[in-house]
């Protein structure tokens, strides 16, 4: 979608532009996993709209049509708004369900700690007694959240235990109940009616239907036989920080009416995030996220102080800078994701770079700085074939590693006078250097 997006409108009719770009719109959305259905039905109205419509004064034609298929791609996802999160009523109730491999028992522990650091009392109950060890990982996670779990290991009476788990927490005055279920196969009927059974006899206030990004054409079958079951009322999808592009979930929004209200984007605990209509559409759009990672750049409290910024834009960097940007960047998450917040930046990078090796990479250059003594960080320029030796025995590290590292810093060094020689300019053009200075830090 990133290259139609660019591609469109170069040198052609504004008509025929159109029905090149729905074509190609498309092509990358049935391969997205989009419903072929679903997918025609949106393209429709794109162009209905796209060719009856003139853009409002002040905006191109380009600029005017990407905002209508923007439109229409956040309408799908049920409106640019975010979801509402926040329990209406106490306690309230949520039945987790979904397919065996989906992630949904980790995605209970996420949403029980995403809960409890909102304020709110937050019970587990572990109702799958399908899966061997289904408890105690559920109660791994409960305690890596801080929440308590009901469970009863070696009963097989998924039924009862959601009903005590569900009393046990409202008796103490629990303001949040997540109940736990095991994984369906949608062709298992003896497991769907158990979780009918459950749905019955608990009467949650919310089911939650947990879906992997990577599903596929199936989401829509999935979740229309899912929702028969037990009505969904909102969607969860998961492993978002893979290669999947989750456009199943298009489908099963369309299959059950629901909102997808979480997104998990990696295993850790505290990697669930509130789904974001806009947000997901620029980055499926190719425009970037750069709300996305600001927030990350907040997230990982960048240490950069006011001198270390100064330092950079006067073009004085030492390997203590260095090291606070390696630092940085590795606390805001894998680097590839981090990448595709970054407008255009796919187009430029290779899918073969692997980025698990440039995180080594950079683990590696850390633990060399941290072998290095006080000299040799104020003032890299010392540091000889001997240091270098020295260096990576400390660190553990291979003797290139070292060079790298090395090279690396010349890199920012060549980059902080470039930064200088830029300042000194837009200074004598008037330009706020605080501003530059902010931007520098972020």
């Amino acid at each position: 979608m990133r290259r139609i997006v660019r591609n469109f409108l170069e040198s052609r009719e504004y008509e025929e532009s159109v029905d090149v770009f729905i074509k190609e719109l498309q092509k990358e959305l049935i391969k997205s996993d989009v419903n072929v259905r679903l997918v025609m039905d949106l393209t429709k109205r794109i162009k209905e709209k796209a060719l009856s419509e003139k853009p409002p004064p002040g905006l191109t034609r380009r600029e005017w049509f990407l905002s209508i298929v923007s439109e229409e791609l956040v309408n799908l996802f049920g409106g640019a708004e975010k979801p509402q999160v926040k329990p209406p009523k106490k306690p309230w109730v949520i039945l987790m369900v979904g397919l065996q491999g989906s992630g949904k028992t980790t995605t209970a522990g996420k949403l029980a700690y995403f809960y409890k650091l909102e304020g709110f009392k937050v019970g587990l109950v572990a109702a799958d007694t399908f899966r061997p060890g289904a408890f105690e990982q559920l109660k791994t996670l409960g305690d890596m959240a801080g929440v308590p779990v009901y469970g009863e290991p070696g009963s097989q009476d998924a039924v009862s235990i959601a009903v005590k788990g569900v009393e046990f927490f409202k008796e103490r005055g629990f303001d949040i109940i997540i109940i736990d279920t095991a994984g369906r196969h949608h062709r298992e009927e003896d497991l769907l009616l158990e979780m009918e059974d459950i749905a019955r006899n608990v009467r949650p206030d919310e089911v939650i239907l947990v879906l992997d990004a990577s599903i596929g054409q199936q989401a829509f079958e999935v979740a229309s036989k899912f929702h028969k079951k037990t009505p969904i009322g909102s969607i969860i999808v998961t492993k978002l920080d893979g290669t999947a592009k989750g456009g199943g979930a298009l489908s099963a929004i369309a299959a059950t009416g629901a909102r997808i209200k979480f997104i998990g984007v990696g295993e850790k605990i505290d990697e669930l995030e509130v789904f974001d209509p806009k947000r997901f559409v620029a980055r499926l759009m190719g425009l970037g996220d750069l709300e996305g990672l600001l927030e990350k750049v907040r997230k990982a409290k960048v240490e950069l102080t006011e001198k270390d910024v100064q330092d950079i834009l006067e073009g004085r960097v030492n390997m203590r800078i260095v090291y606070k940007q390696l630092v940085s960047l590795r606390r805001m998450g894998p680097l590839r994701k981090i990448l595709e917040m970054i407008p255009g930046i796919q187009l430029k990078m290779p899918a073969e770079i692997d980025s698990k090796v440039l995180e080594d990479k950079m683990d590696k250059w850390v633990a060399a700085i941290n072998s290095m003594t006080y000299e040799e960080l104020d003032n890299p320029e010392i540091i000889d074939r001997s240091r270098i030796k020295r260096i990576s025995y400390g660190a553990g590290v291979d003797v290139e590693d070292v060079k790298m590292l090395l090279k690396q810093y010349e890199a920012v060094k060549s980059l902080s006078k470039q930064l200088k020689r830029q300042k000194n300019l837009l200074a004598k053009m008037g330009f706020d250097a605080k501003k530059l200075g902010d931007l520098a830090k972020s």
